[in-house]
């Protein structure tokens, strides 16, 4: 399990890089709140995946991903890109909750032990929280698959692939966390 650990926060930080990639090269088929929460995202997930960010750097980290991901989904109201930003604000919202959960889960280094959140279950809550939300950000990419898009030829293959290695960071971001 030791072996599992590092390798998933460097698929985490490969697939952040790939999903940005993608979203940066849809270029115009994605608002520039999309892109912005795509390369948060990428950037978060890199500094998560060195590890050298501590309690107090995972919470500034969970913080800029609650921020980029409400600012993702400014103004796409009505628009044919609503959903998927709020698939990616639904990613930088798992990211956060994850980010939040490594945090929490460093209770002996005393600085989450000294706002009072060790006794709560707070780890537990939020461990439920992205395994919820893990899933929900898989479950919604499958179903974003299925359906069809306003996208037609390069800029929809990118965003699939944009979309599934959201998921596949998500997904081994959890793992690592």
């Amino acid at each position: 399990m030791d072996l599992l650990l590092p390798a998933a926060s460097w698929l985490m930080a490969a697939a952040a890089l790939v999903s940005a990639g993608a979203c940066l090269a849809a270029r115009r088929a994605v608002p520039w709140q999309g892109r912005q929460a795509a390369v948060v995202m990428a950037a978060g997930m890199l500094l998560m995946a060195t590890g050298g960010t501590g309690p107090l750097g995972a919470l500034l980290i969970g913080a800029l991903l609650l921020v980029s991901g409400m600012i993702g989904t400014m103004g796409v109201r009505g628009a044919t890109s609503a959903a998927p930003c709020c698939h990616r604000a639904l990613g930088s919202l798992v990211m956060a909750i994850c980010a939040f959960h490594g945090a929490a889960g460093s209770v002996g280094q005393g600085v989450v032990a000294s706002a009072g959140h060790g006794g709560h279950g707070l780890g537990g809550a939020l461990g439920a929280l992205v395994l919820l939300g893990t899933l929900s950000v898989v479950a919604w990419t499958i179903a974003a698959g299925w359906r069809t898009t306003s996208h037609r030829g390069r800029a929809a293959r990118l965003l699939a692939v944009e979309s599934w290695a959201m998921a596949i960071g998500v997904v081994a971001m959890s793992i690592a966390g």
